[in-house]
Parts: structure tokens; C-alpha cells; sequence
């Protein structure tokens, strides 16, 4: 996949170095009619429902406030059974992981999504098997975040996930090949921000005394270094955010990532369309 380089354009705010294909870009370009008001989201998430509420709710609230009227996002959502990626995650097994959500994607594709993003910072660990099973743009959650951390100058970001998130190289390095550092909480806070994710906030469960874990672990992260705090699930939105959190900027995944996407979404109507698809080489 080649780079996309679009200094000084909107785009930017979509990612550093968005994974777009330039051929597939061209052709995605041709099939949206002057007519058309967007291009169609495909949507891969069900990691968990609590969060896929959270992503349809903001696309659509998003593009609404954006075009007006009744307009709503030209979506396409696969939401896949939590109960196996939840399996295939404590196992370990991320080649069954991988298959089945390139299955799912490939399926989003046929039904006529024009790009795909799955809302779970999680499961990027297999993107490299989605892009692989797709001829369709893929918008990578860590380039977003990344391309939001060098708009707030941060260079050294703290960074709150599920453990493969915090301990495995599939995102510290997506973070590090655009010369951003990575703080990650000590091991036993580590395995309480992961226990939270798992056995609270993907059940739709958010109370006081985990916000207040959090903030303690998001605080310990300031005081080592930390220029932004990843809010690297995108259910701990639904926990701390600005309003409880203020010595930091909070680069919060699933705002960054929604506004990439509704970006995206509305390219047909961009004005710079055609000269940025004619930059990527």
C-alpha cells in the first residue's frame, strides 16, 4: 500500500501517511456520481455493542450536523459475535481473529462499502489481514490518533487499552513510526485498566470507583512524561474524558476515529477531492 501525502490539505486531520491505495483511490473516486452526497461506510465492530452504539450514534449525529436536514451516514455495519473475538483475544489466537474479521470485511465490501474501519483499537492487531482480504480503502485507528497527537504537539503520549494494546508492538510502533513515544502503565495497573474494559465497560458497566483507577493510572502517566493521554478502547470514552481529566489533552480514539471516518464519508462533495487522490503515488 502506498503513502498519502497531503501537506496543508484538510486531509491531514484524516492521518499521517493514511494507508490509501492511489489506484484503488482513483477507482473509488469514479464510482461516486456528482450527485451523490457521500461515499458508503462499511463499519466492522460489535468490539463491544456498547462502543458500536457510541460509533453509529456519533457518525451519524456528525454527518447530520454537517449536511443538515435529515441527511444520515451511508452506512454499511457488521457487527460481529463479541464472544468469539473476546475467545480468540485471552487465547491469543490472532490468526483466527484475523480470518474471521477479513471475512466480515470482505463481506462489507461486496455489500458496496467504498472504504473500511473496524471501531476497535484492539483488534488492529489484525489489520494487516483485513487490508489483505479488502480492495477497498482500510482507515487505520492509530494513524488518527497519531495524526491528532502532532496536531496537539504531543510527542510523548500515556496510553490506556486492553493489554494487547498497551503490551504488543502492533500499535506502539504504528505510534512510533511517526517518532511518537509510548508511556504504558505498570503491570498491575496495566491488568486493572484491561479487567476494567473487559468485565465492566463492554458489559455497559461505568461506575465511580473504576473512574477513579483510571484517573490515578492517567495522573501516574503525567507525572512520568506524558505530553497526551490515549484513550486507546474505544469504551473508555464512556468513562473519563475532559471533564475529569484536565492536565492533559486527552486523545480520545473513538472521537478522532468517528471524525475520520464522517471525513471520509463526504469526500464526494470535497472540493480538493481530485487533487488529493492525484497526490498519492
Amino acid at each position: 500500500m502506498n503513502n498519502l501525502s497531503t501537506r496543508g490539505s484538510p486531509w491531514e486531520n484524516l492521518a499521517l501517511e493514511s494507508s490509501l491505495n492511489g489506484q484503488v483511490g482513483r477507482l473509488l473516486f469514479a464510482t461516486v456520481s456528482r450527485e451523490d452526497r457521500m461515499v458508503t461506510i462499511g463499519l466492522l465492530h460489535g468490539m463491544s455493542s456498547v462502543a458500536t452504539v457510541d460509533y453509529y450514534r456519533r457518525i451519524n449525529e456528525s454527518v447530520n450536523q454537517r449536511l443538515g436536514g435529515h441527511e444520515r451516514a451511508d452506512l454499511l455495519l457488521a457487527s460481529v459475535n463479541f464472544g468469539i473475538i473476546e475467545r480468540c483475544v485471552r487465547a491469543g489466537s490472532w490468526d483466527e481473529a484475523g480470518h474471521y474479521l477479513a471475512t466480515k470485511a470482505r463481506a462489507l465490501e461486496l455489500a458496496g462499502a467504498q472504504f473500511i474501519a473496524c471501531g476497535s483499537n484492539t483488534m488492529h492487531r489484525v489489520a494487516p489481514a483485513i487490508e489483505e482480504a479488502i480492495a477497498v480503502p482500510f482507515l487505520h485507528i492509530a494513524d488518527v490518533v497519531a495524526a491528532a497527537a502532532h496536531r496537539q504537539g504531543a510527542r510523548t503520549l500515556g496510553l490506556l487499552g486492553t493489554l494487547p494494546v498497551m503490551e504488543a508492538d502492533f500499535y506502539r510502533e504504528r505510534l512510533a513510526a511517526r517518532n511518537l513515544s509510548v508511556l504504558v502503565p505498570d503491570e498491575a495497573d496495566r491488568h486493572l485498566v484491561d479487567r476494567v474494559i473487559f468485565d465492566e465497560m463492554t458489559r455497559d458497566i461505568f461506575t465511580d470507583q473504576s473512574r477513579t483507577q483510571y484517573l490515578r493510572i492517567m495522573e501516574d502517566l503525567a507525572a512520568r512524561g506524558a505530553d497526551a493521554v490515549v484513550l486507546g478502547c474505544t469504551e473508555i470514552t464512556q468513562l473519563v474524558g475532559p471533564q475529569h481529566f484536565s492536565a492533559l489533552p486527552l486523545l480520545d480514539s473513538t472521537a478522532l476515529h468517528v471524525e475520520a471516518i464522517v471525513e471520509m464519508s463526504l469526500t464526494s462533495t470535497h472540493p480538493q477531492l481530485q487533487e488529493v487522490l492525484n497526490s498519492i503515488s
